[in-house]
């Protein structure tokens, strides 16, 4: 095991552990207040997790072209939906344990707070699109299962398979091989893929984009087929709102990829956003929220040898001035960007090294 290190660049201010534990309503009070910012800004800018170096570039341009920021948003995630070499989202995204593709999304619209989601989505490649008729054309926010497959069909949707034969060949070897007090023999070794072989590990996958524009207006969409090999109907952080994105117009949006129940019992991307309203750089509120995270981690099962969690968590943060950043429960990792630099992948910021 790779000794894992506390980063003290980024655990900035935590001298005890009881730093960890620190109370919202203390820190808000000693925060000052944001301060107000000259618009507009030199060029729209879009930040998402590390599979979405293609759609921040798309996002820009859209952007620029006049589009508003969740249009942009949900195109470009749209290009992840459609990609079937990305298992994590969309098309081509690994099933739950029955083999079925269940899809999860949410957006949020900076100008108007208002919100669309789906949850347990099947048949349906575009999520993403779907949770914004919910915002546009309902009075609902969330629709999950049988309701938003309906809903989908209702609105002129494409109903398909979306378990490609990749997906489906990593799903059954995974059958085959997750017990060994079941029926299932495996396949030789020799006859399996190497890649059907290492994509068995069970891990999260999901892509979050925030926007903003020039004049200051931000929107955010997050969109995943979740856990890998889930059980049926599990749901997990990205379509709930203040859990797997939130987007405060006069402050910011924050979204998340990586453990969803984590994310759930605190309401991260909520936090994130409060905190930078109190004047925190996007940096320092995402390192807190892991931080906030990390103190209310205490089972056993979900702590690694040295004591800190042993799952993966990641935060996306942009604030009404254009500032943004990445942060990472353990590193090294990257998140993608695109400004008037155009597009690329920087370094998140970590809380743990190693």
């Amino acid at each position: 095991m790779n000794e894992l290190k506390l980063s003290r660049r980024r655990f900035i201010g935590t001298t005890t552990g009881a730093a960890l534990a620190l109370p919202l309503a203390r820190h808000l009070q000693a925060s000052p207040a944001t301060t107000s910012i000259s618009l507009p800004l030199d060029s729209p800018i879009a930040i998402a997790s590390g599979n979405g170096l293609e759609a921040v570039e798309l996002a820009v341009s859209q952007m620029l072209e006049g589009n508003d920021p969740l249009d942009a948003a949900i195109a470009g995630v749209g290009l992840v939906e459609d990609d079937p070499d990305d298992i994590s989202v969309g098309y081509g995204g690994l099933p739950n344990e029955d083999g079925e593709v269940e899809l999860d999304a949410a957006v949020m619209h900076g100008p108007s707070h208002k919100a669309g989601a789906v949850a347990s989505l099947r048949g349906y490649r575009h999520p993403a699109q779907i949770a914004k008729r919910v915002m546009v054309q309902t009075d609902h926010v969330l629709l999950v299962g049988e309701g938003a497959k309906r809903f989908a069909k209702a609105q002129g949707f494409q109903e398909e398979n979306l378990l490609t034969e990749k997906s489906r060949e990593i799903w059954l070897y995974w059958k085959q091989t997750h017990s060994k007090v079941d029926d299932w023999i495996p396949p030789p070794p020799e006859t399996v893929a190497d890649d059907v072989r290492s994509l068995v590990e069970r891990i999260t996958g999901t892509i979050h984009l925030g926007a903003i524009n020039r004049t200051g207006d931000l929107s955010c969409t997050t969109t995943t087929s979740g856990l890998f090999f889930k059980i049926p109907g599990r749901v997990g952080d990205s379509p709930i709102i203040g859990a797997g994105l939130y987007v405060d117009n006069e402050v910011g949006s924050c979204g998340s990829t990586g453990r969803g129940e984590a994310n759930l019992q605190n309401l991260c991307s909520f936090l994130g956003v409060e905190l930078m309203r109190q004047g925190l750089a996007p940096v320092d509120a995402g390192l807190e929220v892991l931080r906030r995270v990390v103190s209310h981690t205490k089972e056993p099962r979900l702590l690694a040898e040295e004591g800190v969690p042993n799952f993966g968590l990641k935060f996306y943060l942009l604030n009404k001035k254009g500032e943004y950043a990445g942060v990472s429960m353990r590193g090294p990792s990257t998140f993608a960007v695109a400004d008037s630099k155009g597009a690329r992948l920087e370094d998140c910021a970590c809380l743990f090294e190693g």
